[in-house]
């Protein structure tokens, strides 16, 4: 959830820091006051695009930073770290975007520098931003069969990536087929190049290792002189008269002479024979390997043009030896099946039609399975919507290819998949993102909402102001709707309905004012007394009466029933 929010220097906003709770937390305020300008700061930074009328006047640039806490070791935003090389310890993310006056937009995610896309990848893992004016992905019809995947991940997943892997096969193979299929003038020219990297690669006669092995023996030659001196200083000093190893001998015989007399002695004199001979081999091996060294000014010479000839074929064919023979068989195999073209063409005609059969088996049980699944979300969406008063409405999942002989494979399976619904009874069916009334529209995303919430893992659901156009008993059903849904994900809510403040487990008033004569705005954690005094204004809209403080007190307490009764359940 996202538990701490820092903006800075952002439209009226001069610098503000916000903590959030669990639960669902009510933003308030008069319009105009920054309520909407805060949900903009977030939508910024879950990769929103950005501006630069969104820095304050006269600052140099708007900041907007935001703490989030992991609290289940499977989020997905784990994965996405991975993907992209960021460390998420301690169970925490945090967020971070600039934008300057000049309008360079700088994203950071735990510290390190990003690109706007990849900022968005974690803010969709995060953040569920939904607004009157904006189309998230439970309106997006390329997401459905996401979504109804989502509903029965535990089924559907497994059968998903069994077909993922033979689809992904079947996507290389065809691929494999176009290359060798193209035309016999592309064809002949590929064939040409291979033939001459081949002969190149042939003639180098590259061994395993060559060019580690001529780089030591490079080092060798080059730095031949010091080599000789390091090893020849070294066995002078061990080995010859008045040397280390003469006046280690004489302390051997001095113990040894004296051996049978004290067993501490008895036992150096053993230890210092070992040292003695050990280092007595050791002069001998660098005597002898004075002896093997050879000063060859022409074979450095080779080894110079050697390795001049391997580097001038890296740069075409890879960063080392072993590489480039790899590479050498690969060429080697292409073409081979270039000139046996038809022969290959034939087995992958055979290959790709037993894999498309294998495919279509899974991806038929996968479309099995969403069957499934659309029967079961179907109930629940109709049992949710009676729920905020559209008992009249109908709900439908669209499985478009259903009856298609030969429906065409994508990544999903072959299902094409649209939520469907209907308002008005005698009304036809009408694609998700068609529905017209702005009130409906809301209830039918709650309901949505409130479904997927737990299966998508967002830790953040924002609404901002999706009760416009909805009183009485719809507003209160639609109050009872966003707190449900806050038991699954934390909910941070904009409103002007006292039915949905009411249910706040947090109520934060957002209030604009003068300081240096310029406008900001301030944001107060309300008190449970300071609650009922805004819901009561927000009841009248004007002035602040007895009756509307009962109002809000009766409110309040229905509200408290209501959230006992749901944490029970």
């Amino acid at each position: 959830m996202l538990t701490e929010l820092s903006i800075q220097n952002f439209a009226i906003i001069d610098q503000i820091s916000i903590t959030f709770d669990e639960g669902l937390t009510v933003l308030s305020g008069e319009t105009g006051a920054g309520k909407s300008i805060i949900i903009d700061a977030i939508q910024l930074l879950a990769g929103g695009r950005g501006s630069v009328e969104f820095v304050r006047h006269k600052a140099n640039k708007a900041e907007i930073e935001g703490l989030f806490s992991i609290e289940t070791k499977d989020h997905p935003i784990y994965e996405v770290g991975r993907q992209f090389g960021i460390d998420i310890t301690d169970d925490q993310i945090v967020l971070q975007r600039t934008i300057t006056k000049s309008g360079k937009s700088i994203c950071r995610v735990n510290s390190k520098l990003v690109t706007l896309a990849i900022l968005r990848e974690f803010g969709k893992t995060l953040i569920d931003i939904h607004s009157q004016h904006e189309t998230q992905s439970l309106m997006d019809a390329d997401n459905h069969i996401n979504l109804l995947d989502l509903y029965d991940n535990e089924r559907i997943k497994q059968a998903k990536d069994e077909y993922r892997y033979l689809y992904d096969k079947l996507i290389r193979l065809k691929k494999r087929y176009r290359q060798l299929n193209e035309n016999e003038q592309e064809t002949a020219h590929r064939q040409d190049l291979l033939e001459f990297q081949l002969k190149e690669l042939e003639q180098a006669n590259l061994k395993p290792e060559e060019d580690d092995i001529l780089e030591r023996e490079r080092s060798a030659l080059a730095n031949y002189e010091r080599i000789y001196t390091a090893l020849h200083d070294a066995y002078n000093a061990l080995y010859g008269e008045g040397k280390g190893l003469e006046w280690l001998n004489e302390a051997m015989s001095a113990l040894g002479d004296n051996s049978n007399i004290d067993p501490f002695i008895d036992e150096k004199s053993e230890e210092i024979a070992n040292h003695y001979y050990s280092l007595e081999n050791l002069a001998f091996d660098f005597r002898n390997q004075i002896d093997k060294l050879q000063y060859n000014p022409e074979r450095l010479n080779e080894i110079e043009n050697r390795l001049n000839e391997i580097n001038r074929l890296k740069k075409k064919y890879g960063t080392t030896v072993n590489e480039m023979i790899e590479y050498m068989a690969k060429v080697e195999e292409e073409l081979e099946q270039i000139t046996n073209k038809d022969f290959h063409l034939t087995a992958l005609v055979e290959e790709i039609e037993e894999m498309e059969k294998d495919a279509m088996l899974e991806a038929k049980q996968l479309h099995d399975l969403r069957k499934q699944a659309a029967a079961s979300l179907t109930m629940e969406i109709h049992h949710e919507l009676k729920g905020l008063y559209l008992e009249k409405a109908a709900f439908s999942i669209s499985f478009d290819n259903e009856t298609n002989q030969h429906p065409k494979l994508h990544k999903n399976g072959y299902d094409l998949i649209r939520f469907m619904i209907s308002t008005n009874p005698g009304e036809p069916l009408k694609e998700l993102t068609k529905v017209a009334s702005g009130g409906e529209l809301s209830r039918i995303m709650l309901v949505l909402k409130k479904i997927f919430a737990k299966h998508q893992g967002v830790t953040s659901v924002i609404f901002d102001e999706v009760d416009t156009g909805v009183s009485g008993r719809v507003a209160q059903a639609i109050a009872e709707k966003i707190y449900e849904i806050s038991n699954a994900s934390q909910v941070l809510c904009i409103t002007h309905l006292p039915q949905v403040a009411a249910m706040a487990d947090t109520h934060k008033l957002i209030e604009k004012l003068e300081k240096d004569n310029r406008t900001a705005t301030k944001v107060i954690e309300l008190t449970t007394t300071e609650q009922m005094e805004e819901l009561s204004r927000m009841i009248t809209g004007t002035e602040l009466t007895e009756t509307a403080k009962e109002h809000a007190k009766e409110m309040l307490d229905l509200a408290e029933r209501f959230k006992n009764k749901n944490n029970k359940e």
